[in-house]
């Protein structure tokens, strides 16, 4: 007759119910999983697998009971760590957003919105538009596969039961920057090309008054834009890697233990 004690259950649900939560916050937070076209119990059941696969190789686990005082705060620590870092893979998203946000004013589309699922809110298209074509280049480079794997790393980098110190959250706060030095980069080559089409419109309104600017000005400023779209994506693929890459780096690196 096989007899479990009370703490040795204690531990085999602590060793599965902490790295769950971490799991479990990152899926909720990290692209493309974050994606809310994709059902909550999907992410539970994958958060599920993922744990079934990663616990048993885990070392180093505290002995807490999961309903005590301390198993609720290491469960907190868990949780917070995991959106962390999909928080930090967001951050490239959002440039990628902002860049678009920058494409759709300065063509003259920032009232064509639709609704986007993903954040919830109104979206100009043209921001739509780039987001899609962002997680589809990072779906292509097995992204998904690469953040599962840097959430493995996590566990050694960071173990259960140590909660990362100040600087980890002074470094993820200052990575908030790559928002808009990443946007703004991504979004430069169509500002430039549409600051030198408005400079030009402005000339002509000058030397040829009587055109109606309203009138020939959007049509050309949004023709211009989506043509500068155009010739810009292809070059836009060796920053979006690189800005990936850096992402994959800001979910661990802002938490390994000095």
């Amino acid at each position: 007759m096989i007899t479990v004690t009370s703490a040795e259950l204690n531990a085999m649900i602590a060793a599965f119910i902490f790295p769950l939560t971490r799991i479990l916050a990152l899926l909720y937070a990290a692209p493309p999983f974050n994606n809310a076209s994709l059902p909550m119990l999907v992410r539970l059941v994958l958060g599920l697998a993922i744990t079934m696969v990663i616990a048993p190789g885990l070392d180093r686990l505290p002995t807490i009971e999961p309903a005590s005082g301390a198993g609720l705060l290491v469960l907190a620590e868990q949780m917070l760590i995991g959106y962390a870092m999909g928080f930090s893979l967001r951050l490239v998203f959002s440039a990628v957003d902002m860049a678009g946000t920058v494409f759709s004013m300065q063509m003259g589309l920032g009232f064509a919105t639709s609704y986007d699922p993903a954040s919830t809110s109104q979206t100009p298209v043209v921001s739509e538009l780039i987001g899609i074509l962002a997680l589809l280049m990072f779906l292509a480079i097995d992204g998904h596969l690469m953040v599962l794997s840097t959430l493995a790393q996590s566990f050694r980098a960071l173990p259960i039961g140590v909660l990362p110190g100040s600087a980890s959250w002074a470094n993820l706060a200052n990575a908030a920057a790559i928002v808009f030095s990443a946007g703004l980069l991504i979004a430069l080559p169509i500002i430039v090309a549409l600051l030198i089409t408005n400079t030009a419109l402005g000339v002509l309104g000058r030397v040829a008054p009587q055109l109606n600017l309203i009138v020939i000005g959007f049509p050309i400023t949004i023709a211009l834009g989506f043509a500068a779209l155009y010739i810009s994506l292809p070059y836009l693929i060796q920053p979006l890697m690189q800005f990936f890459e850096t992402g994959l780096r800001l979910m661990l690196g802002n938490f390994v233990l000095s």
